[in-house]
């Protein structure tokens, strides 16, 4: 059955990669056409996100919600597409 969500409920939830280990949280959504384009996720004291990015000043990625597997209490990323080498972070001001 698909549950639906409100954007304004995903707000400050807690981002884990596929593998387990904790991202980040839910900063903003953006939103293009009508649709869901990608999320900011800003780096929390004790995550992943702000222990490969520390001494750079970046605050948070944008994560394009393709990279999304599911959203609930918590939402799950693709760890091997937001961290590789290859994929494209932007700074979140």
């Amino acid at each position: 059955m698909l549950n639906l969500k409100r954007i304004s409920e995903v707000y400050d939830l807690k981002v884990f990669t596929d593998q387990g280990e904790y991202f980040g949280a839910v900063d903003e959504a953006i939103i293009q056409n009508n649709k869901i384009f990608g999320w900011k996720i800003r780096a929390t004291k004790e995550s992943y996100l702000n222990k490969s990015m520390s001494g750079s000043g970046i605050k948070g990625v944008i994560v394009p919600h393709q990279l999304t597997k599911a959203i609930g209490d918590i939402m799950i990323v693709s760890k091997t597409d937001v961290v590789s080498p290859e994929a494209e972070t932007t700074e979140v001001e």
